[in-house]
């Protein structure tokens, strides 16, 4: 099957897909490394808001999605920034989509994104204001029973003048958790406004009082995702933490070995790109599962240069590129996002993006995919 692809001159040469689709593995419940995806949300197209109006989700289709993951065995990380969480969805609207995916999975692995995004940073101006931003949010996710991934707060980065104030903002978030929560360090390669996040001016600074707090309430922390596109920090942090305290990798650059691990240790994954990759990720984990690492390094490995493009800066794009492939793999009728970010990325974006994930099997049919980009080459004048 061949489709003529521009290159960015515009010049047309025919591409022959290649790609073999994955074949369907489910993670089990005694998998090598736990795994969870941070899953996006489908747009409602027909909406009269302007793009930069409350969000309007098609429930539906978002709903469908998530069952497609937890088919697939894997966590959900739910209203966390992949579904675009403070880039088009606010909190009321992640309060409903963590409401309904804890009514229609039940009984599948999900965590809950927790922030203080009803709180504007300009209208932050004291600790306590986001003390109570974050008690709203943590009440209101655990009358549903939810588990909660505690985000980072762009207001707490805002007023916080010391790294005391970030050891006494957390102590008392978490003081209020009926259960062990994800922590979420998010760099500012992925939101410009968490820089100095933990009140240092270097990451050996910054880890200290991260570590520090997590030293002080090891039985309030399941894990801590940390989201800084650097493998050595990643593991410089693995392993000075507590006994009994997961590392989620981040990277979505380097997790095929971080997930792998070394002889001390390893990384579980709560991951961006494992919503496109979500079926390499399952098969790929559960060989890994099987003892059978070189097949695990087999499936992930060829994934990296696609997770790289639909990465690469500026980072908090990357959702552009995920929805992008949900579209071309039939989970979703159109390719349109909140906030309009579909127009986020150029079309040479989309052009390799595409070849990448059918060199990967990540198309899972074809001549939907084909037929689909072509649809979106017309768009930009592509005959």
């Amino acid at each position: 099957m061949k489709i003529a692809l521009p290159d960015p001159a515009g010049t047309l040469s025919d591409y022959a897909l290649h790609g073999t689709p994955i074949a369907k593995a489910t993670l089990t419940p005694d998998a090598a490394r736990v795994v969870f995806s941070a899953a996006h949300v489908v747009a409602d197209p027909f909406t009269s808001n302007d793009p930069l109006g409350p969000a309007t989700v098609d429930w539906d289709a978002t709903m469908a999605f998530r069952r497609h993951l937890a088919g697939l065995g894997m966590g959900i990380a739910e209203a966390m920034d992949t579904a675009q969480r403070g880039m088009g969805l606010d909190w009321s609207g992640a309060l409903e989509l963590i409401a309904r995916t804890k009514s229609e999975l039940p009984d599948a692995l999900v965590f809950n994104g927790c922030g203080t995004d009803q709180l504007a940073p300009q209208d932050a101006n004291t600790l306590d204001d986001v003390i109570a931003a974050y008690l709203e949010q943590v009440e209101a996710i655990q009358k549903l029973d939810g588990r909660i991934i505690l985000m980072a707060s762009r207001a707490l980065a805002r007023v916080a003048q010391s790294p005391d104030d970030y050891l006494s903002v957390y102590a008392k978030v978490l003081d209020a958790c009926d259960h062990p929560v994800i922590l979420h360090w998010l760099g500012p390669m992925f939101d410009s406004q968490l820089a100095g996040y933990w009140g240092g001016s270097t990451f050996e600074g910054c880890l200290d009082t991260c570590l520090n707090m997590i030293a002080a309430n090891t039985s309030k922390v399941d894990g801590i995702k940390i989201s800084l596109l650097d493998k050595d920090k990643e593991i410089t942090m693995r392993r000075r933490l507590p006994e009994g305290v997961k590392m989620y990798t981040g990277d979505d650059f380097n997790y095929p070995e971080l997930i792998e691990g070394d002889e001390m240790g390893y990384s579980h994954a709560l991951l961006g790109i494992f919503d496109p990759l979500a079926p390499a990720a399952a098969y790929a984990v559960s060989q890994l599962t099987q003892g059978n690492a070189a097949q695990f390094r087999a499936m992930l490995d060829p994934t990296v240069p696609l997770a790289r493009q639909i990465f690469r800066a500026p980072t908090q794009h990357y959702k552009t590129g995920v929805v992008f492939l949900a579209w071309l793999n039939g989970f979703q009728d159109h390719f349109i996002m909140l906030n309009g970010a579909q127009a986020a990325r150029p079309l040479p974006d989309f052009v390799t993006i595409f070849k990448q994930a059918d060199a990967c099997g990540l198309l899972q049919d074809p001549e939907l995919a084909v037929a689909r980009m072509k649809r979106l080459l017309a768009i930009y004048g592509v005959v």
